[in-house]
């Protein structure tokens, strides 16, 4: 692995980590972001955040970093509705206006970052 693989995989996992322990520590105001048409905001958070932690965990075993990358390259597709809630309804959350904006680009950064580092091509002998 290059090093700049192993700089990205170091970030994807650190962003993940830390994204699934805010999801047990910080609940609540995770639940905050949740779209009112999903039905258990709560359920929604706490097992995306076991789901992340579990993608990190993956990241650092070499025989599972692929299907980890795969696991949260979808589960990054599927929160978008959570980024996209916040940038139609910006008076309800603390954050600029202008941060809401960026996070949708930032995310197909990290969508791209996810597949760049854990996506590599099988070694032939």
């Amino acid at each position: 692995m290059t090093r700049g693989k192993l700089i990205g995989l170091a970030f994807v996992f650190l962003w993940f980590l830390i994204g699934g322990i805010a999801h047990f520590a910080a609940t609540e105001m995770e639940m905050r972001i949740v779209p009112p048409y999903i039905l258990w905001p709560r359920a929604a958070v706490l097992v995306s955040g076991v789901f992340e932690l579990l993608g990190a965990a993956g990241l650092l075993w070499a025989p599972t970093r692929r299907w980890a990358g795969i696991g949260l390259f979808l589960l990054t597709i599927a929160v978008t509705p959570a980024h996209i809630y916040m940038l139609q309804q910006p008076e309800l959350f603390p954050v600029p206006y202008w941060a809401l904006v960026l996070r949708l680009p930032l995310q197909v950064a990290l969508l791209a970052l996810i597949a760049w580092s854990t996506w590599t091509r099988p070694m032939r002998s």
